[in-house]
């Protein structure tokens, strides 16, 4: 399932179901799990913050099923496997340099503190936190951008599009964290996508995203 060389809509395909169920998880499950656990934990706490990441671990697991025993196809049609680990690990590093270095001209800007939500995260135990973002630095990367993107152009949306309708979700996904955080969040969802759809290495993109969250969440807590 590559990407045509050109920018024209390939024409649409027959999707199965189970193909809408999956573009249904990788878009909006994330935001469902999140959700109905603030609607029991208005308040980031340590077992809000357990019971989230296990429910969005577990919509990681779905869409996986969803590829593998539904679809019938292999990772590579989400961009898994189509690059060396070391090309890979080498594109992260890159990738995360330019998304850092834009996410911090953008907090200098704005003198973004982390949001409404921040006191709560920072709250969370090291280890957890390091658990978070190693999740979003997979799970996003594979519902954003390998997941859905593969899939919609499938549907017959050009390069653009296909890209940047689970950006726009992505971003405004991030709404928890303030106005700036969408900013950033659609800032670095521009790298990140644009990277994919020139590169199809969506490990890169997984590492490449930990590696900013890390070192934006983690690190100053070890040091401090």
């Amino acid at each position: 399932m590559t990407n045509p060389p050109s920018d024209q809509a390939r024409p649409a395909l027959k999707v199965s179901t189970v193909t809408w169920v999956g573009l249904f998880i990788a878009l909006f499950g994330m935001l469902i799990a999140r959700q109905a656990v603030t609607h029991f934990y208005p308040v980031l706490t340590f077992s809000a913050a357990v019971w989230k990441e296990s429910l969005i671990w577990l919509c990681a697991i779905a869409l996986l099923a969803v590829i593998c025993r539904g679809e019938r196809l292999p990772l590579s049609s989400v961009g898994i496997g189509t690059s060396t680990w070391t090309k890979s690990l080498l594109w992260a590093v890159a990738l995360a340099i330019v998304c850092a270095a834009i996410a911090t001209v953008i907090v200098i800007i704005t003198h973004y503190n982390g949001g409404p939500s921040a006191e709560s995260f920072d709250r969370l135990p090291v280890w957890l936190i390091t658990v978070i973002c190693l999740r979003a630095g997979i799970v996003e990367e594979f519902f954003y951008r390998g997941y859905a993107i593969e899939r919609l152009r499938l549907l017959g949306l050009n390069r653009f599009w296909a890209a940047a309708v689970p950006l726009l979700i992505f971003s405004v996904g991030h709404w928890t964290g303030g106005t700036v955080n969408i900013v950033i969040a659609l800032a670095l969802g521009v790298v990140l996508s644009m990277f994919y759809l020139w590169r199809r290495d969506l490990i890169a993109n997984m590492i490449g995203h930990f590696l900013v969250d890390f070192v934006a969440n983690v690190l100053p807590k070890l040091f401090s």
